[in-house]
């Protein structure tokens, strides 16, 4: 080949920009528009955009993990390679804590450990994808599994959520959208974006509507137990029995430890569908050919685990309460804005940007943009997880912050207010 020629082999996939999708994109889009603009005031920057509970000086971790952590470290038992599926003590704790609200019992062969939820969806969807095959996921959801089944080719059809029934599933359009291709369905309970908990009663139609189907439920539970309302929390496997489920569940949320990046896999699957099927031995293969989570911090599960007081839990409970309440009622009095749910679950809640009452502003992504200019304020477009003209609210904040705000969102609203 001639130097200089321009005929290569290679090329770019057009068909794949996974992260154009991705919050950590659009979330530095519009950080970078606060720092491009002169024209703020100078006012410190409010973030009510990413979802990181660290980023609240109220939450901190248990003390028995970071004494945990360093507990395996200093044993030097822990400094090689780990199993392909986790350490067998991590393994059978995570087992043994996930089966405390099941009515059967798992076993550690159920648990594979991951770098947090995030690789846990990475490696399911590839384990579930073959040639001509579709996943139902919700709409809103969590942008990874539309990228991840855009990597994998795996064709993605979008189910609704009800913002007037409490975000359930909509399981007449559900239906509509699966066939013989369909393979599995997503639900996020606590939702991250909605912030609603689903009801016993809901949970099971789900999972009659998946057996009906033939179909598997991935269960993202990721804030699984981070229920503040009138909902309690109920895990996805209850109802296993009835359909096979593949739970994803982590440290990130519930223990306020996002960055050290420990996820799992359950299989919940008491008739062993998932066994016959061979989609446990493609999760195990995925398993072999990816990074694992750190072995100290493996070790550190049993301990985390086991020995948490049951104080630490309630006490974050209790602040999420009081943000979900301050956020809902001072949202009521924001003219522009509707929450049509009060949160009751995890760590933020969609809100509806009513047009009507505005000018100048075409859709979510130029009212975020435009906030961050102008205010400092930093909101997710609804956009961004499949909900377009809605905005995503992080309650994982300050109170002063949340308050704060809020305040300037209310200022801005009125700004752009169109007059009667």
């Amino acid at each position: 080949m001639e130097s200089g020629s321009e005929k290569w082999n290679f090329k770019g996939n057009k068909g794949l920009n996974a992260s154009a999708i991705s919050v950590r994109r659009v979330y530095n889009m519009i950080r970078n528009s606060i720092n491009n603009n002169e024209n703020n005031n100078y006012k410190h920057v409010v973030g009510l955009c990413r979802v990181d509970p660290t980023d609240n000086p109220l939450f901190r971790t248990a003390p028995v993990a970071p004494d945990a952590v360093a507990t395996a470290a200093h044993s030097f038992n822990f400094n090689g390679y780990p199993p392909t599926a986790g350490l067998p003590d991590a393994k059978r704790a995570i087992a043994n804590y996930l089966s405390s609200d099941l009515p059967y019992q798992l076993s550690p062969d159920n648990v594979s450990l991951t770098l947090g939820g995030t690789q846990a969806i990475d490696i399911i969807l590839p384990a579930l994808a073959r040639p001509g095959a579709n996943i139902l996921l919700p709409r809103p959801g969590y942008p990874q599994y539309d990228a991840c089944a855009a990597c994998c080719l795996l064709e993605v059809r979008y189910f609704d959520l009800l913002p007037e029934r409490g975000w359930e599933v909509d399981l007449n359009s559900l239906e509509a959208l699966a066939d013989e291709n369909t393979v599995a369905m997503v639900i996020i309970n606590p939702s991250n974006p909605c912030g609603n908990v689903y009801t016993s009663q809901h949970l099971n139609k789900v999972a009659e509507t998946a057996r009906k189907l033939g179909i598997c439920v991935i269960s993202d539970e990721v804030y699984g137990y981070v229920a503040y309302g009138n909902n309690p929390f109920v895990p996805m496997g209850v109802f296993a029995p009835t359909v096979p489920v593949i739970t994803i569940g982590s440290l990130s949320k519930r223990w306020l430890v996002p960055g050290w990046r420990i996820g799992w896999i359950a299989t919940m699957d008491p008739h062993g569908i998932l066994q016959k099927t061979g989609i446990k031995t493609n999760i195990i293969s995925y398993l072999e050919i990816t990074s694992h989570p750190p072995t100290i911090m493996q070790a550190a599960i049993p301990q985390i685990l086991e020995r948490t007081d049951g104080d630490f839990h309630l006490k974050n409970l209790n602040i999420m309460r009081e943000a979900a309440n301050k956020f809902y009622d001072v949202c009521k009095g924001i003219p522009c804005l509707t929450c049509p749910h009060k949160p009751e679950g995890a760590m933020a809640a969609m809100v509806k940007i009513n047009f009507s009452q505005v000018k100048d502003i075409v859709d979510d992504m130029d009212f975020c943009v435009k906030l961050a200019k102008e205010e400092s304020v930093l909101l997710l477009p609804g956009v961004t997880v499949g909900l377009k003209n809605w905005v995503r609210i992080s309650l994982a904040v300050d109170p002063s912050e949340l308050e704060e705000g809020l305040s300037r969102i209310k200022a801005f609203s009125l700004r752009y207010a169109k007059m009667s």
